[in-house]
């Protein structure tokens, strides 16, 4: 009887898993939907129960898939999540606070300015190939040593989504090397491994984690994770990674000049490099081969705020909404788009940029601003595309992945803004076929080469709108530093708003936080 690999992906709002074949075939899929999994008890927090969320929805996938394979036997199993992220538990890898999540979690501004001060921003441009920003751990670690001394005292290993539930599956406490390279400024992305200095300042007596590629076989299932889900107690666990890159490989994303696109909640890059290229406003990490570096950058808000767009507008079902944003000719009838409803990420790294629609009249109906939120965040993809994009690391093709995939519309207007083909696979259901695809090379099943993408179709450019769109990009590059100090001033308004009466988890009352 054909072995089979398991892949489980721990996502924002749900968590997904599959079985497959050594081939890619796909023989059962799962999703355990966690709608409101994410907390955000403050402004600017962004945190989840990692035991409650993410340990538990292993747990459930795990059992809903294993009757499925009829019998057959799970070779091993990969597991990936979003981050990076701060879990910081004691030796028995008990949470002594909840989760800090990955870049949409803007505490630790204060300690970023400070590390930038002390260690120097080039130098840890140089050391680190990325600079601080909210996406980094280590000011998120100092930001709980000053804030929340108690909870900081109790932590003694601290790890990612993916490598806690790989610690709860095998009892080994590691980290994977592009997890560890966003953790900044913690790690050396030329040595690929911890820059003792630096993590000795930042996270202080806490142990460092044994460091890991990817697809690595890091143990097997213990006893008692094998009693709570059902697998067998020799089972191999690989290390597993971040959900981004697990999708960027899912997809086919390996060579140098290849490029991930990943539509979803939020929007994703990851660029497979030539040679390390470091940017102040992109991150530098290393990839899921061992060896291999990437470029990434990330919006922070991209398909929710279509979610945003049809409850502002009633109960109309999505289908009917992109009809009629179909119906709209190219440019929205000179309406446009600033996508930042959550803050930024790439290019601008500003957490107080708000979201603008400009050029409003009585003429425009639901439909131009359904199609014109998918202009706009067409617009940063292409900003940001325009950085990745150089001489010594050119993009060469185009991977789009992700749920947003699945209609015509968002794809093509991406397309028809950047003037770029776009493939997509024939398999789009996301990281957690590539957390397979690393089960199967790092128990030896398949070669590690092996590529189980097929491109479905390619979705190509109408030039006839570029010169439309060329003039409508000019405007919205110039539409942020415009309004700027507008945004900071309601984001401030709205922040005071928040803080002023804010309900506290578990009481129901209004409470007064305090920063």
């Amino acid at each position: 009887m054909t072995s089979l690999l398991l892949g489980i992906d721990l996502g924002t709002g749900s968590s997904k898993g599959v079985l497959t074949t050594p081939d890619g075939q796909i023989v059962a899929t799962a999703v355990r939907p966690r709608p409101r999994s994410m907390s955000m008890p403050v402004p600017g927090w962004a945190e989840v129960d990692a035991e409650g969320v993410w340990w538990e929805d292993v747990v459930a996938l795990v059992r809903e898939l294993l009757p499925q394979a009829d019998g057959a036997d799970i070779a091993a199993l990969c597991v990936s999540g979003v981050g990076p992220c701060l879990v910081l538990t004691d030796d028995a890898g008990r949470p002594v606070r909840p989760s800090i999540l990955y870049g949409i979690d803007s505490r630790a501004i204060a300690e970023i300015a400070e590390l930038d001060e002390r260690l120097g921003d080039a130098a840890v441009l140089e050391r680190c190939g990325t600079p601080l920003t909210t996406q980094a751990v280590g000011p998120k670690a100092l930001w709980v040593q000053r804030r929340e001394p108690e909870a900081w005292q109790r932590a003694t290993r601290w790890f990612n989504s993916s490598s806690f539930v790989a610690f709860r599956l095998t009892g080994e406490y590691v980290l994977d090397h592009h997890t560890a390279s966003q953790c900044v400024p913690l790690y050396d992305i030329e040595a690929n491994t911890w820059f003792d200095p630096w993590y000795d300042d930042v996270m202080g007596p806490i142990a460092r984690p044994r460091l890991v590629w990817p697809a690595e076989i890091v143990g097997s299932m213990t006893r008692r994770a094998a009693e709570e889900t059902g697998l067998p107690a020799h089972t191999p666990v690989c290390a597993g990674t971040v959900d981004a890159w697990a999708e960027a490989f899912s997809g086919g994303v390996r060579s140098p000049g290849d490029l991930m696109l990943m539509y979803g909640s939020t929007m994703f890059f990851v660029q497979e490099l030539t040679a390390l290229a470091r940017h102040p406003q992109l991150w530098n990490t290393m990839g899921i081969d061992p060896g291999s570096k990437c470029l990434a950058a990330g919006m922070s808000t991209s398909g929710s705020l279509t979610g945003w767009v049809q409850g502002l507008v009633g109960d109309v079902p999505f289908e009917e909404l992109v009809e009629e944003a179909f119906s709209v000719p190219p440019g929205s009838d000179g309406l446009l788009v600033l996508p930042y409803f959550s803050g930024e990420r790439t290019p601008i790294f500003d957490h107080r940029a708000r979201g603008v629609i400009a050029g409003l009249n009585l003429r425009h109906q639901r439909g131009h601003v359904f199609r014109a939120v998918y202009e706009g965040i067409a617009f940063g993809i292409r900003q940001i595309l325009e950085l990745l994009d150089t001489e010594a690391n050119p993009v060469k093709r185009i991977v789009a992945v992700g749920g947003g995939t699945q209609g015509r519309l968002w794809t093509q207007v991406v397309s028809d803004v950047t003037g770029r083909k776009q493939e997509i696979p024939e398999h789009t259901i996301g990281a957690s076929y590539g957390d397979a695809l690393m089960a199967a090379i790092g128990c030896g099943l398949v070669p590690p080469q092996t590529n189980w993408a097929r491109v479905a179709h390619i979705v190509e450019p109408n030039p006839a709108s570029r010169p439309l769109y060329d003039e409508m990009f000019e405007l919205y590059t110039s539409l942020y530093p415009a309004t700027r100090e507008h945004a900071h001033a309601l984001a401030r308004i709205q922040e005071e708003g928040l803080l002023s009466v804010s309900p506290v988890e578990g009481d129901g009352g209004p409470v007064r936080h305090r920063r």
